[in-house]
């Protein structure tokens, strides 16, 4: 007996050990298969003239689950990708002034009330036209409201001086959408007669602000005072920022914010510092990282098996997603007086859905109002508004990854 206890433990020790180790190595052979094959893929898009993007949500679908089977824990990489959306925004939000950023979303606010109502509308007929429920229709018609953050952003320049009104408008248009998801979010549970407290209702509309006022505070009371002290030490800065970014994110999400917000929030509040532009100089390539997991999740996690029994709605919602947003954000920014062509501009890099409408899938899901079909469909048509949106953008307007010199601007 005295032997058996004696050896519980070190046996204990020892499968946790040899778990530990299994678990190291599944990670670093995805993280392997992940980016040699993202390098192979990109390469032969470079070559062939085609979006780095879609090498990466293609290489997702043919070895992830539901592919060839060489890369199965996708909800790892989905949790390690998001940190890469946070560090995209937080990086925007180091390049945006805030009383620029208020004045748009001041100016956009018709703009987003007018835009989510015809998404909304166009999106239900469709969905309940091809004979999903009229629950369905609506869970579907709110996750086409949004554009894709991710997207917008990524093949936005952020460097080149005429195009920081685009940035602006884009931000906040964006902004305000990630909020009426985030509230649509919070409704569902509210639709499948789960109890919903005024109070979380509340909390949702005076997070935002009061993370913004607190974010201030600190950066001007502790983290200036830090970064003028000792902006001589490089690796210290790296990490004050990246500890501030993920801080605040956190904090976002425990006041019931996205943790993407909360990151853009941490930019906002660092763009008056002198060390900002040190800061996003340096943060790039681990942002560029992160997000080729993120597409590379996105596009290992579609089972293309369920796509014959749902792709009539998902290529004509696509369609009307790609084709009909760009038209809408057109004339609606053109009645706040901009430029044609910087409305036409803003309205193809908005032109898909975005990726908050996966977890309005997901959320539905759970709530047990919409089926898996379709909670697959709006999987579908984020994914393939995200290819078209892409090759539109990249083949027409300047952005990062243009294949074309004429277009590539960083």
């Amino acid at each position: 007996m005295v032997y058996a206890e004696s050896f519980r433990p070190f046996c204990l020790t020892d499968a946790l050990s040899r778990n530990a180790r299994m678990n190291e190595h599944n990670l670093l052979d995805a993280f392997f298969l992940i980016f040699t094959g993202a390098a192979v893929l990109a390469t032969l898009a470079l070559f062939t003239r085609q979006p780095v993007l879609i090498a990466y949500i293609v290489l997702g679908a043919l070895i992830g689950p539901y592919g060839l089977g060489f890369v199965t824990d996708i909800g790892l990489l989905q949790q390690v990708s998001g940190i890469g959306i946070m560090f995209l925004l937080f990086l925007i939000g180091l390049d945006m002034e805030l009383s620029a950023l208020m004045a748009v979303i001041r100016e956009s606010a018709l703009v987003n009330l007018a835009s989510s109502v015809i998404f909304f509308i166009v999106g239900a007929l469709v969905t309940h036209a091809f004979g999903f429920s009229l629950v369905e229709a609506v869970i579907v018609g709110l996750a086409m409201l949004n554009p894709s953050t991710i997207v917008a952003l990524k093949l936005l320049p952020t460097t080149v001086l005429h195009h920081r009104r685009t940035g602006e408008l884009i931000i906040g248009i964006s902004l305000l959408q990630d909020l009426l998801a985030l509230l649509a979010i919070s409704l569902i549970p509210v639709m499948a007669g789960a109890n919903t407290q005024p109070v979380d209702m509340l909390r949702l509309v005076v997070a935002m602000p009061v993370l913004l006022v607190l974010s201030y505070v600190v950066v001007k009371r502790v983290l200036e005072p830090l970064i003028m002290r000792f902006d001589k030490f490089h690796e210290y800065i790296f990490l004050l920022a990246i500890g501030w970014c993920l801080g605040v994110a956190t904090l976002s999400n425990a006041m019931g914010l996205s943790r993407e917000t909360g990151a853009f929030i941490a930019g906002i509040s660092l763009a008056s510092s002198p060390i900002a532009q040190f800061i996003a100089i340096n943060l790039r390539p681990l942002r560029d990282f992160f997000l080729v997991l993120f597409f590379f999740a996105l596009g290992a996690g579609f089972d293309s098996g369920i796509l014959p029994q749902i792709i009539g709605p998902a290529l004509l919602l696509t369609l009307v997603v790609v084709g009909i947003k760009p038209v809408v954000y057109r004339f609606l920014l053109g009645s706040l007086s901009e430029r044609p062509e910087l409305a036409w501009d803003v309205g193809f890099r908005l032109g898909q859905v975005s990726e908050f409408s996966l977890l309005i899938a997901l959320t539905a899901v759970q709530a047990a109002l919409i089926s898996q079909a379709a909670s697959y469909l709006i999987q579908a048509i984020v994914i393939m508004s995200f290819v078209v949106s892409s090759y539109i953008v990249i083949f027409n307007f300047p952005n990062p990854i243009a294949v074309s010199e004429r277009l590539r601007r960083d």
